[in-house]
């Protein structure tokens, strides 16, 4: 189901909390054109075509056989497939945190990644038994079980296996609190409340794993969000500067330039053309 918006439209999980459809099956309207989830999709491109592409948040991914791409909520994403072959599966957030390490996923697992050769039969015969399981009685904790199986396998494969340090740890939650608070929180220092850090060790922190700065992490975070509404352009560019939590279009307009080397309005057409 698709509810208009006067945003970038987003696809919505209806009255079920998992869907499964092959590629093939699932219909062009439900991939072209820019559009977000509000859930989790897990898609596997078992064979694709020579131009199959996807792009996600204004990067475009040559698609290859065998590859696997998670989206997340919220991302922008326009696919065009032409028959590709493979499966989508739509998963409603409650049960993707359930049976899958959402840390792992939002800090590098979304881009398309190629599922080890040897893993591949274990997994089409995992995806057999989920197809079959939703055809049938669809029980929600057998689906959960196989989902979880799957998540285990493609999940190695997203950040191999190894012991967090406590500064890693600290950086995936450091993640999620900016995902969650950015519009309202962009200084550092409320980040390493919560973190119960001092904004200099976090910095530290953020600049040793990440060659950057909380509040760079911060700032393209919003960028990343401007430049999703400027995209899809139904919102004029003061209603995107009030949206993202800047009481002044001017200087959201200025903070866009000094980050991107070009105005709002000036993106908002290029994207057009």
């Amino acid at each position: 189901m698709i509810v208009p918006e006067k945003e970038i439209p987003v696809h919505h999980l209806t009255s079920e909390e998992f869907q499964m459809s092959t590629l093939v099956a699932a219909g062009p309207e439900n991939f072209h054109d820019v559009h977000r989830h509000n859930f989790f999709e897990i898609i596997w491109f078992r064979k694709v075509h020579e131009s199959s592409c996807l792009e996600l948040d204004f990067e475009s991914h040559k698609l290859h056989d065998n590859q696997i791409c998670i989206i997340a909520p919220g991302q922008a994403f326009n696919m065009k497939i032409e028959g590709e072959d493979g499966y989508a599966m739509a998963i409603s957030r409650e049960i993707f945190t359930e049976v899958c390490d959402i840390d792992r996923v939002l800090t590098g697992g979304v881009l398309p990644f190629f599922l080890h050769p040897e893993n591949i039969k274990t997994c089409s015969t995992i995806l057999s038994l989920i197809e079959q399981e939703y055809k049938a009685t669809s029980r929600t904790e057998l689906l959960k079980a196989y989902l979880k199986a799957f998540c285990i396998i493609i999940g190695e494969q997203i950040n191999p296996q190894e012991p967090l340090l406590n500064d890693r740890q600290r950086i995936q939650e450091l993640v999620g609190l900016i995902e969650k608070h950015y519009i309202v929180h962009k200084e550092t220092n409320f980040y390493a409340e919560k973190l119960k850090l001092s904004t200099h060790h976090l910095n530290d922190i953020v600049r040793l794993l990440r060659g950057t700065s909380v509040k760079k992490m911060i700032n393209q975070r919003l960028i990343l969000e401007a430049k999703r509404e400027l995209s899809f352009g139904a919102l004029t560019v003061k209603e995107i500067a009030f949206k993202l939590g800047f009481n002044d279009a001017s200087y959201f307009s200025r903070f866009f330039k000094k980050h991107t080397g070009q105005n709002p309005d000036s993106f908002k057409n290029n994207e057009k053309k």
